[in-house]
């Protein structure tokens, strides 16, 4: 089976439908044309970029640079975690909770995968490497965002209560327990219903990509399957550490709440 290749021509016809879309946001005065323009010129300049980028760094496979590369969506995704809080840990904190997290979540299973299940030659083989870091982190990114929105939200609207229930002598876990599971049941959800319906509802990213790309659908099936668990397991891990490192920031060592350490994003 051959791949279709696509023109210029091809892709501006296929602009044709976000066009469209923006022209009837733009009658319905729903105030989101210009987010919609700006995020369709940053996909079309950002995949042109990268595109060449990873052109380049397939041809050379040099370790250094794929590390580099990593390194760079390691720090946009820690990034987006923080930016996206409606409330957030002042100064750096939700900065620095979210790099140590997708570290030791996305990269370790990513490591996982190339070492003990794809076991390319090398393992940092860059056709490998950056797709598969590049799917469990932006999943990762999404779920921990989520969790930790989830749990800040929660504690500083309901921050009186929690006030409460220490000064009856609960611990800190005990008062905010509600609130953390809450939070790891929302950040698991998207990535669980996605599991559940993959196949039926919808045919995954990677296993289109595949199938597109030429490969046998069985094949691809496999890499899919590989990769959703993947995914589960780094979200789920990512989630539980960031959440819980988030919740411990928020207390001194005598268990003293510091609420103020909230900063709502205006």
């Amino acid at each position: 089976m051959t791949t279709i290749s696509l023109s210029l021509s091809d892709l501006a016809i296929s602009l044709i439908p976000i066009g469209l879309l923006t022209a009837l946001i733009f009658f319905q005065r729903l105030d989101l044309t210009h987010s919609i323009l700006v995020a369709t010129v940053r996909l079309v300049l950002q995949l042109s970029l990268v595109g060449l980028v990873l052109k380049f760094v397939f041809a050379e496979s040099n370790p250094w640079l794929i590390a580099l590369i990593s390194l760079v969506m390691l720090s946009v995704a820690s990034y987006e975690i923080m930016a996206r809080q409606k409330y957030r840990l002042k100064g750096w904190g939700a900065l620095r909770i979210g790099s140590i997290t997708l570290l030791i979540s996305s990269f370790a299973v990513t490591l996982f995968g190339l070492t003990l299940v794809i076991r390319p030659a090398p393992w940092y083989l860059p056709q490998y490497a950056i797709p598969l870091f590049g799917m469990i982190l932006s999943n990762t990114m999404t779920g921990i965002s989520v969790g930790m929105d989830r749990l800040t939200t929660s504690i500083f609207q309901n921050r009186q209560i929690v006030e409460q229930r220490l000064m009856l002598g609960e611990t800190i876990w005990e008062s905010i327990g509600e609130y953390i599971r809450d939070s790891l049941r929302s950040g698991m959800i998207p990535v669980i219903n996605a599991m559940a319906t993959a196949g039926i509802v919808s045919l995954p990213g990677m296993m289109t990509g595949q199938i597109l790309a030429g490969a046998q659908p069985t094949e691809a099936v496999k890499y899919q399957i590989m990769i959703w668990v993947f995914i589960a397991a780094g979200t789920g891990f990512g989630m539980v550490a960031a959440i819980y490192m988030t919740a411990a920031s928020l207390f001194d060592d005598r268990a003293r709440p510091h609420f103020e350490r909230f900063r709502k994003r205006s």
